[in-house]
């Protein structure tokens, strides 16, 4: 006798219409299931394995991980090398900038130096050999923070635009100072002697050989047989030697078609071609040619013609 449980699997034929019924008890049917769900469970378990044996496959290993760690340390060994080969290119710029403005400032303290010794600026408020004097409180407030490279390459800019005005400024007061020290220089003023006085004048005279009324083209200072005769100006000796008349004679060219000449030396210090200085010794004095005793016969020619030495021992200096 069938149990009610029991289910039948009917199958029907493409000919004749024919169909077969097979009984499905419910232990067949439990083993069925079972052999499904443990088909799909099979099917899952290989698919995990396959999973897995493809991730495995996939991780690196030890020599890959170490080789790929190398390269990656090669390539940061190389970025280092990059940067330390820009930061040493930038520091040998700013070292390079630094050493040019360093000789320009060099040439700024000649420059002052000159001005001190000129006596254009007074040597007591400007020392070119020792740094200005500064200085100020802390501000505690303030967190004292180093600067950057581009603040010292802005910094090092402006010094040099600074340092740049300020040859400019410099050089066109050195030009000034140099042309005014020239101009005193060939500023005819003054006596020829240190020490003497005046024996004779400029003009008309009584010849002192023979009593005539003579032209007399200079004055004659008298003094110390060998003191010092000197120029009056800065110039060029254009004659020292004998002439008649003058016996030992130094004469200077000015510029500016002024000549001084001084007569009757004893000795002459200076040789033609000489570039004298103002107050420089050119001879000593002495009784040579048509003299009576030591002095120097002091002449002043200016385009040719001579004029009053006096108004030049008496101007006024500059």
């Amino acid at each position: 006798m069938k149990s009610k449980d029991d289910m039948n699997v009917i199958f029907v034929g493409k000919r004749h219409g024919q169909s077969r019924a097979i009984p499905l008890s419910g232990a067949l049917l439990a083993g069925l299931v079972f052999l499904v769900l443990a088909t799909l469970a099979a099917a899952g378990w290989a698919g995990y394995q396959m999973a897995v044996s493809q991730f495995e496959s996939r991780q690196p290993t030890e020599s890959e991980l170490v080789a790929g760690w190398q390269g990656k340390l090669e390539e940061q060994r190389a970025e280092v090398a990059r940067v330390r080969e820009s930061v040493q290119q930038q520091i040998d710029a700013l070292t390079l900038r630094l050493g040019q403005i360093q000789g320009r400032l060099l040439r700024l303290d000649a420059l002052g130096q000159r001005f001190v010794e000129s006596g254009m600026v007074a040597s007591d408020e400007f020392n070119f050999d020792k740094p200005a004097a500064v200085g100020g409180p802390e501000d505690d407030a303030l967190s004292g923070e180093s600067y950057t490279a581009p603040e010292l390459t802005d910094m090092i800019r402006q010094l040099e635009q600074q340092i740049d005005d300020r040859e400019k400024q410099l050089r066109l007061l050195d030009k000034v100072a140099s042309r005014k020290k020239l101009e005193d220089e060939l500023y005819v003023q003054g006596r020829p002697i240190t020490w003497g006085w005046l024996s004779s004048k400029y003009g008309y005279r009584s010849d002192p050989f023979t009593g005539k009324r003579t032209w007399h083209a200079g004055v004659d200072l008298a003094g110390k047989d060998g003191s010092d005769i000197i120029s009056v100006a800065g110039g060029v000796v254009t004659w020292a030697d004998e002439r008649s008349g003058y016996g030992n004679l130094v004469e200077v060219d000015h510029g500016e078609g002024l000549i001084t000449r001084y007569a009757h030396a004893k000795t002459i210090k200076v040789n033609v071609g000489d570039v004298v200085q103002k107050g420089q010794v050119v001879a000593l004095m002495g009784s040579t040619g048509r003299s009576t005793g030591p002095h120097v016969h002091f002449e002043v020619i200016r385009n040719g013609k001579s004029e009053n030495p006096v108004k030049y021992i008496q101007r006024a200096s500059r």
